[in-house]
């Protein structure tokens, strides 16, 4: 059957409402996800499974829960089809971290997510791609090759969630889940032109992780409208005993946020104090700032005063947890994987434990220039990316050295800087687009484990500037 394009565009919220209402059935919406996954995979390659007739199963003991309501109540996203990561643990379902090392990995149990996501009636139609073992901002895999963007599939979604974007971007789940250690839901957020949060440390429970105490990963939604990244986080925030760093105090989710930012103090840096940022995304990032001074903000210009070396402590961390993690599969299956990867886990091999350690210090050197920031500000706004979207094939990503002569920084991601400060929630939302019509996002940095302000920073933004409604030409 042909998809429902209209459906399939549907916002999260609406969907729940009218599922709960009785006037959409979940198994005509999860057929019609289905069914859209089916038209647009062969391009884009956004899945790496679907799970065709059990989701349709699930979807029609959904639809008997609505029957009988009254007695049993529906959770916030009973019946909504959404998609789960290809790193993100499901009992029964292969799992392969975009790996040939995990090619066969079914696991046992269900990560904590996917039980809050079930528990709040959610039906997982898919697993999404993701770069291996979720490394890098181009979403493209030994095992699952390369993921497109609907809005011009010549060019990456950006990674390493970029599955998740591109799933949603072009209509396929309203929402879907991915993982940001160092930007990975708000990189495809940025260029699929959607809506991608990474909450506070522990604000959703991560337990798919080896060890249980890293300090650089978050679960987080990809979506279409800041409401729906509302929905999903009420829906799947902690507590949870699975993660010890889980916040125990739950934010008040349970209603949309209002938009209203008359009054807040927004801090805008255009490049953080080392980027390099395209014409095209400053441009957009300047309206964006436009429009929240025109609901009430007060934006003034800051300096951050960052470094081309804040990037790299991000990277040398990275390295670690790469090793840490996978270093031991190197022996059996160096061949087969991304070199990229091997070369990560090699940098991270050779360092030293007192040198990992010292990052610690130089960590702290960049939360204190973000605290100086937000200590006066209700948020920081930056640009999500410096560049327009990449090449999708890493054989094709630009030859720029990252740092230039004059210590400015070349690379476009923006966001890797904002997980070393981790308990500070950092939001994408789409501000504009590029000279070929290409998604920019702008990101908000607030407080400690303030999504709800940020949440509702965006908010104002999408209704001053609205993108819900388009869509990609996929």
């Amino acid at each position: 059957m042909a998809a429902d394009l209209d459906l399939a565009f549907t916002p999260a919220t609406e969907l729940a409402r009218r599922i709960a209402a009785g006037e959409l059935s979940p198994v005509e919406a999860v057929a019609n996800a289905l069914a859209r996954i089916d038209e647009v995979n062969p391009t884009l390659r956004a899945f790496c499974a679907s799970y065709g007739e059990d989701a349709l199963a699930q979807a029609r003991v959904a639809a008997d829960a609505v029957a009988r309501q009254r007695s049993a109540p529906l959770g916030p996203l009973h019946g909504v089809p959404v998609a789960v990561k290809d790193t993100t643990p499901e009992r029964g379902r292969r799992t392969t971290l975009g790996s040939y090392t995990h090619e066969h990995w079914v696991p046992d149990h269900d990560a904590a997510i996917v039980t809050a996501l079930r528990r709040a009636g959610a039906i997982v139609v898919g697993k999404t791609t993701s770069p291996e073992f979720a490394h890098t901002l181009i979403c493209e895999s030994p095992l699952w090759g390369t993921t497109r963007n609907p809005w011009d599939p010549s060019r990456t979604t950006g990674g390493s969630s970029g599955g998740s974007g591109a799933a949603v971007a072009s209509g396929c789940v309203p929402l879907a889940e991915g993982s940001d250690m160092g930007g990975s839901v708000r990189i495809p957020a940025a260029w699929c032109g959607l809506v991608g949060l990474k909450p506070g440390l522990g604000r959703i429970p991560m337990d798919v992780l080896p060890g249980n105490f890293d300090s650089l990963s978050h679960h987080g939604p990809l979506a279409r409208t800041v409401d729906d990244a509302r929905l999903f986080l009420a829906a799947t925030q902690g507590p949870d005993d699975a993660d010890i760093q889980s916040v125990t105090t739950p934010l008040d989710l349970a209603a949309p946020l209002d938009g209203d930012v008359r009054g807040l103090r927004l801090g805008l840096s255009l490049d953080l104090g080392c980027w390099e940022v395209d014409p095209d995304v400053e441009a957009a990032v300047r309206a964006a700032a436009d429009a929240w001074r025109r609901a009430g903000a007060v934006v003034t210009e800051v300096e951050v005063g960052l470094t081309a070396r804040a990037e790299a402590l991000w990277g040398e961390l990275w390295a670690v947890f790469m090793a840490a993690y996978y270093g031991h599969l190197l022996d059996e299956f160096r061949s087969r994987m991304d070199p990229d990867v091997v070369r990560l886990i090699e940098t991270g091999n050779a360092m030293g434990a007192a040198h990992h350690k010292r990052l610690e210090v130089e960590r702290t050197g960049v939360w204190r220039r973000v605290a100086a920031v937000l200590a006066d500000h209700d948020a920081l706004i930056c640009p999500t990316m410096a560049q327009r979207p990449w090449p999708a094939s890493k054989a094709d990503r630009p030859a720029v050295p990252p740092v230039g002569p004059d210590g400015r920084y070349h690379s476009p991601d923006m966001t890797a800087v904002f997980n070393l400060v981790a308990p500070c929630p950092a939001l994408s939302v789409p501000a504009g687009v590029d000279r070929d019509g290409l998604p920019v996002g702008v990101q908000v940095v607030g407080r400690r484990w303030r999504e709800d302000t940020v949440l509702r920073i965006g908010r104002a933004l999408e209704v001053a500037r609205p993108w819900a409604d388009r869509r990609p030409p996929v």
